[in-house]
């Protein structure tokens, strides 16, 4: 069953790029930006993640907190990281246990081939762990603009 806007967000337990667990639960009482991506070190992804970057002071100053998901292992997020500078964490979900709770792992067509994939999706959760807003469409150049849009 698909995730609408209003419900729970399904709690997580995942380590953070320097192997720290992290839980949905850490942030009770805060905004939460979820952004789920595909890879780390691709030119879509890293164009997300350095928009974000770029923006993250803006979404700061709204309450939000960033996290970021895809399937990598904690070594990928830890080099995409530093290549960039990113000010936020990036969680490992290798298992897809937290991609397959949100409902963003599905199949995807590149260049004509059709395959199984993370769907590039962001969730804003509330303070009370609601889901507020589901962005199915990112884009990649205005994500932090998205997000914002609404808040």
């Amino acid at each position: 069953m698909e995730l609408q806007v209003g419900d729970p967000a399904p709690a997580f337990k995942l380590k953070n790029q320097d192997g720290e667990e992290v839980k949905l639960s850490d942030f009770k009482g805060e905004k939460v930006i979820l952004y789920f991506y595909p890879k780390d070190n691709t030119p879509t992804c890293t164009t997300q993640a350095c928009n974000i970057r770029d923006n993250y002071q803006s979404l700061l100053k709204k309450g939000y907190k960033v996290l970021g998901i895809s399937t990598d292992d904690q070594k990928s997020h830890v080099r995409f990281i530093k290549k960039y500078q990113l000010p936020f964490p990036l969680l490992s979900d290798t298992d897809h246990e937290m991609v397959n709770a949100y409902g963003v792992w599905g199949e995807k067509t590149t260049f004509g081939r059709t395959y199984m994939g993370l769907l590039r999706t962001t969730f804003v959760i509330d303070e009370n762990g609601l889901i507020q807003e589901i962005i199915r469409k990112v884009e990649s150049k205005n994500h932090t603009d998205q997000i914002l849009r609404n808040s």
